[in-house]
């Protein structure tokens, strides 16, 4: 069993790494000195040498040498990582797979005083106010390292080594946490095989004597069952409440069902709601709980990959109306979000490939890593490859977009911010929610459709002289290769402005389209109806192709 000792600089994990294995007779390994003797250079010059990217693709490297953990007691490893190595979330789904994390954590001004005097040059901290140094990284990193055993850094290194004894004794759990962090819009974990764990621990927190599951048919098969029976048998009383599946749960009069279900058994304010399934089943268990008694907590479990990396977060709930697609809602934001990214293998891989059409939004945004892993690894994700799994692509994927989405509604969590808020988001649904609408909500999915609006938005862009050709062609070669976005779709041009001209995210009666920039976005309300018309036209045609005609049918944003 391999014990992994995480933390900011100057929390002593060298100091607490070595007694702890000579305390349990196993191999202590410092990853800074692994990396120092593979370059024959040290930290510090290394990162003068190579740069901070050049330092991390070693420490990465080094992280990966450590081979696959090795779950039998006792103790065979103690691994100190630096401070940034839990950073990177293929360092962490390597080092968290069946190994025991431990935190070490402490006051930044204690930290900054111990490196004060320490003889280690911390190129991060270097040249730098210590204290402030040290509690920005704390800020940035604390996610990372919440997922771990928390101990007191600051107590005596016998002491740690004696607590962390204790912690290990019951050895790695079958469950991994990738993140964990908190947040004034709800805590959002991420994870493999960790869905009722957490849900049990959410319910212990808000002290709920029960779970009220809202799930739907397919999402249920695929997930919600097996977690009803892990709740019971952990002695939780449960109740459940069925919505239809897709876009059919987001109707006024199937809220009213679930409110009069509500009713029934008798639910309290204090009582969460646990949503579990895609999108749209999300948006209408969200709206139930802000409405049932004015306002209930909520727990989001997204069970498909466009609800995991986009739909989940926000608070955004909402219905459809006939005259458009989420016009009827209100933000709630939930009190959690749980993410499993083991339910994603169940996925048809139709659902899979649809979401890398929001994955594909956000990178287009400007995130270059996101972007260079769909380019690598996106094909290979939507088919669910074993790999893709295993080697924490799909984590990967789901953790940068989630983080990114959180980021942006922290800084603008109702919409206020204008021209540099959360509208960002928006790219490739001006069109895309129209698209929705004009199939009936059943012949594209959520991702298929932004994945249509991205290129639109590409096209846009580039005839405005916004967005550099060679950045729409990038992105427009990304969609090729993912298979979205491609051929022509059988809707009337027409009634495709019409459902635009109701979507809502006009402002003065002009619709804004988020179009992308060589590295990022604008929002314009300037582009002319004639260059509308015509690029949203060039992606439709006047009959039903074959391909189209006999697509498979699609369950809305949900799938499962």
């Amino acid at each position: 069993m391999d014990v992994v000792l995480v933390g900011l600089p100057g929390s002593g994990k060298s100091a607490v790494g070595r007694r702890l294995a000579h305390r349990h007779g196993a191999t202590f390994i410092d990853l800074d000195d692994a990396i120092e003797a593979g370059a024959g250079m040290s930290v510090p010059a290394i990162f003068e040498a190579e740069g901070e990217a050049g330092f991390r693709a070693r420490e990465a490297a080094a992280v990966e040498a450590l081979g696959s953990a090795d779950r039998e007691r006792p103790v065979r490893r103690v691994i100190a990582t630096g401070g940034g190595t839990m950073v990177d979330p293929r360092n962490r789904w390597r080092l968290a797979h069946g190994r025991v994390i431990v935190w070490l954590d402490g006051r930044p001004e204690a930290l900054a005083q111990r490196l004060r005097h320490s003889r280690t040059v911390r190129p991060l901290i270097a040249g730098r106010d210590p204290i402030g140094a040290v509690r920005a990284l704390g800020a940035a990193r604390e996610r990372f390292y919440a997922i771990g055993h928390k101990v007191n850094a600051l107590a005596e290194p016998t002491t740690i080594a004696r607590e962390v004894a204790a912690l290990v004794a019951d050895g790695p759990g079958a469950t991994t946490r990738l993140l964990d962090a908190g947040s004034r819009i709800g805590r959002f974990v991420i994870g493999d095989g960790i869905a009722a764990d957490l849900i049990a621990e959410t319910l212990a927190d808000l002290e709920a004597r029960r779970a009220i599951l809202v799930s739907e048919p397919g999402a249920w098969a695929a997930a919600g069952a097996a977690i009803e029976a892990r709740l019971h048998g952990r002695g939780l009383e449960v109740a459940t409440i069925q919505l239809p599946q897709g876009e059919a749960a987001k109707r006024l009069e199937v809220i009213g069902e679930a409110a009069r279900r509500l009713a029934v058994l008798r639910a309290e304010r204090r009582e969460p709601l646990v949503a579990i399934g895609g999108g749209a089943l999300g948006d209408a268990a969200g709206l139930l709980a802000a409405l049932w008694l004015r306002g209930v907590p909520v727990i989001h479990v997204p069970t498909t990959l466009v609800a995991q990396i986009d739909a989940s977060i926000g608070g955004k709930t909402a219905v459809d109306l006939a005259e458009g697609k989420n016009l009827l809602g209100a933000f709630h934001q939930p009190v959690a979000v749980i993410v499993d990214v083991s339910v994603l293998r169940t996925l048809p891989e139709r659902h899979r490939r649809a979401a890398l059409g929001e994955a594909v939004k956000m990178a287009v945004l400007g995130d270059e890593r996101l972007f260079g892993l769909l380019e690598r690894d996106g094909d290979a994700i939507a088919r669910g490859d074993d790999e893709a799994f295993a080697s924490g692509a799909v984590a990967e994927l789901v953790e940068r977009c989630l983080w990114a989405k959180v980021e942006v509604v922290l800084a603008d969590e109702r919409e206020q911010g204008g021209a540099t808020g959360r509208i960002a988001l928006n790219l490739g649904h001006s069109a895309g929610h129209a698209l929705e609408a004009a199939g009936g909500y059943e012949a594209l999915l959520h991702g298929e459709a932004v994945a249509y609006g991205t290129r639109i938005a590409c096209r846009l862009g580039t005839a405005l002289g916004v967005t550099p050709p060679a950045r729409a062609d990038r992105v427009e070669r990304l969609l090729d290769a993912l298979g979205l976005g491609v051929g022509r779709l059988p809707y009337p041009l027409d009634a495709v402005l019409e459902l635009m001209a109701t979507d809502k995210k006009h402002a003065a009666g002009r619709l804004r389209w988020v179009v992308p920039t060589a590295d990022g976005f604008e929002v314009r309300t300037d582009v002319p109806d004639e260059l509308v018309r015509a690029t949203v036209g060039g992606l439709l045609e006047e009959r039903p192709s074959a391909a189209v005609a006999s697509g498979p049918p699609a369950a809305g944003r949900t799938g499962r």
